[in-house]
C-alpha cells in the first residue's frame, strides 16, 4: 500500500473520459439480491418517473444553480405518483408497513441533470412536524449495486437499499458534502484538523482495497459526530458508480484527486508518515476483521462478480497490470475481470 499521502502534481488530474455504461444485473446477482432480502416489488419504477410534464432549476438557500432540476406531473399523475413513492419509502424504511407512515407525503422530486445515474431525488415529509427525509430512485447497475454491497459488508458504514426489476433504491447518507466542507468549515476555528486528516488516510485506504473509485469530494461527505471531549468525523462515499469500473489504479486513491487537494495538504499538514502508516494498518485490519465476520455472504458475492461484466477489457488489461505493479504480486496478472481483481485485493489484504 501506499505508505504516506502523495502530493498532487500539477495537471494530474485523472478525469473520467467517457461516460460510464449501466452493467445489467445478471439472474445469479438478482438471486443473490433476493436471497439477501435487497429485491422486492415497488409501486414505481424509474421509468415511471421520467414522464413528468415540466421542471424548474433547484436553486439552493444561497442562490446557487445546483444543477439538479425539480420536476413536476399532469394532475392525472400526480396523485398516483405521490402514493407510490410514499409507499416505497415505507418499503425502505419500515418493511411496507404504511399504517405508520400515514402522515407522511411527498414534498418534491428533484431529477439530477448530470453524472452517469441521473437519480431522481424524493423528499419525504412529516405534516405533523414538517421533518423530512430524502431517498433515491435510480436506474439499476450492477457494478453500482456491487459497489453498495462491498460498502455495507466491508466498511464501517451500513447502507439501506433495495432493487426491483431496472430501480434502484438508496437512502440518503446524511452529511456534509465534502466539497461544501471544504467552503464552509476548513476555517472553522473549533475544526480539529488532525482527526479528519486521520479519517481521510482510512477512507483513501478503503477506497483503495475496495476499489472503489472517483472519490472527489462531492462523491462523500463528512459525517461529524460530537464527542463527549471532542468531534470524531467519518468520511462516507456517496457514489458507488466507479466500484471497479476504471483501469487506472490511481482513480481509487482519493488523495490524487485535484478536489481533495485541502484534505491532501491537511495530512501532511498534521500526519507524519509513521503515523499514517499506522492509520492505514489500523484500516487494513479492520476490513479484514469485518471479511471474516461476514466471510461466506461476500464469498458469494465474488462467486457472482468475478464472472460479471462491469468494466471493459482494456481497463481491467490495465488495472490488473498496474496492481501487480504496485503489490509486487503476479496473482493480479492471471485475472480476467473485475471481479477477480477486487477478489485478489482482498486476498492479499488478509494474507497479509
Amino acid at each position: 500500500m501506499t505508505d504516506h499521502i502523495t502530493p498532487l502534481h500539477d495537471g494530474e488530474d485523472n478525469n473520467v473520459l467517457n461516460k460510464k455504461p449501466a452493467y445489467p444485473v445478471n439472474p445469479n446477482l438478482r438471486h443473490y439480491l433476493h436471497k439477501n432480502r435487497r429485491k422486492t416489488d415497488m409501486p414505481c419504477l424509474y421509468k415511471d418517473l421520467r414522464h413528468f410534464a415540466f421542471s424548474v432549476p433547484f436553486i439552493d438557500k444561497d442562490g446557487n444553480d445546483t444543477l439538479w432540476e425539480t420536476v413536476f406531473y399532469a394532475e392525472s399523475d400526480r396523485t398516483e405518483i405521490h402514493a407510490a413513492l410514499t409507499k416505497i419509502y415505507a418499503i425502505l424504511k419500515a418493511a411496507g408497513d404504511v399504517s405508520v407512515m400515514q402522515h407522511l407525503s411527498v414534498d418534491r422530486i428533484d431529477y439530477c441533470t448530470f453524472g452517469n445515474s441521473n437519480p431522481f431525488r424524493i423528499k419525504i415529509i412529516n405534516n405533523y412536524n414538517d421533518n423530512y427525509d430524502y431517498y433515491y430512485i435510480k436506474t439499476a447497475d450492477a457494478s453500482r449495486i456491487y459497489g453498495l454491497e462491498l460498502e455495507d459488508l466491508l466498511s464501517p458504514n451500513r447502507i439501506n437499499y433495495l432493487v426491483c426489476k431496472d430501480t434502484l433504491v438508496e437512502e440518503h447518507i446524511a452529511g456534509i458534502p465534502g466539497d461544501v466542507f471544504i467552503q464552509r468549515n476548513l476555517a472553522d476555528p473549533h475544526f480539529n484538523e488532525t482527526r479528519l486528516a486521520k479519517e481521510f488516510i482510512k477512507f483513501n485506504e478503503r477506497c483503495f482495497v475496495k476499489l472503489l473509485g472517483d472519490m472527489r469530494a462531492y462523491n462523500f461527505v463528512i459525517d461529524i459526530t460530537p464527542d463527549f471531549d471532542d468531534t470524531q468525523y467519518r468520511i462516507r462515499a456517496i457514489d458507488f458508480d466507479q466500484q471497479c469500473y476504471e483501469g487506472n489504479k490511481n482513480m481509487y486513491l482519493p488523495h490524487f484527486f485535484k478536489e481533495n487537494r485541502p484534505y491532501v495538504q491537511l495530512c501532511m499538514k498534521r500526519i507524519n508518515a509513521q503515523t499514517t502508516r499506522q492509520y492505514q494498518h489500523e484500516e487494513r485490519t479492520l476490513i479484514a476483521s469485518r471479511y471474516v465476520t461476514s466471510k461466506d455472504r461476500i464469498e458469494e458475492l465474488f462467486l457472482i462478480m468475478e464472472h460479471d461484466t462491469i468494466s471493459m477489457p482494456d481497463k481491467t488489461h490495465q488495472l490488473k497490470h498496474q496492481l501487480a505493479e504496485h503489490y509486487h504480486n503476479q496473482r493480479f496478472l492471471r485475472c480476467h475481470t473485475m471481479g477477480q481483481i477486487v477478489k485478489t485485493s482482498l486476498q492479499i489484504l488478509l494474507h497479509r
